[in-house]
């Protein structure tokens, strides 16, 4: 079954109306956030639609542990975020069947040897490409 797919627009008024006229957040969402494939098709409509997939994905764990939280319980602790907020690479990344995507923030990298050659100086930056290429940051 093919997924229902949302214009940029449609996303957007969407996502306006869920963040109560918010225009900066809105854009955003459906900007950076919304689940997209690699040609830049829009699987999600809203945050809410968001939380759902992230849910569905931690529900699996819940599983492996007594007392679990249902699907529905963790997307209303997460919907409009007040409860749980998850950061950006992970609401990206969690249930993303489209992209690789990492599920982590920042990383700290580091050089053995001289890293204060041009050598490398020149690794460190491709790194920092490769792992900021990936929605990673390095701290």
């Amino acid at each position: 079954m093919k997924q229902k797919t949302y214009s940029f627009d449609e996303a957007y008024q969407a996502t306006l109306e869920y963040f109560g006229g918010d225009e900066l957040a809105a854009k955003v969402w459906v900007t950076k956030y919304a689940l997209k494939d690699s040609y830049g098709n829009i699987y999600e409509q809203t945050p809410r639609d968001m939380h759902q997939r992230i849910a569905r994905e931690l529900v699996r764990i819940e599983h492996n542990y007594p007392n679990p939280l249902s699907e529905s319980e963790l997307t209303d602790l997460m919907d409009h975020f007040r409860y749980i907020v998850p950061q950006g690479s992970p609401m990206t990344g969690i249930g993303n069947n489209y992209q690789i995507a990492s599920l982590s923030n920042c990383f700290v990298i580091g050089l053995d040897g001289e890293p204060d050659s041009y050598g490398g100086i020149i690794r460190i930056d491709e790194e920092q490409v490769q792992l900021m290429k990936r929605r990673g940051g390095v701290g």
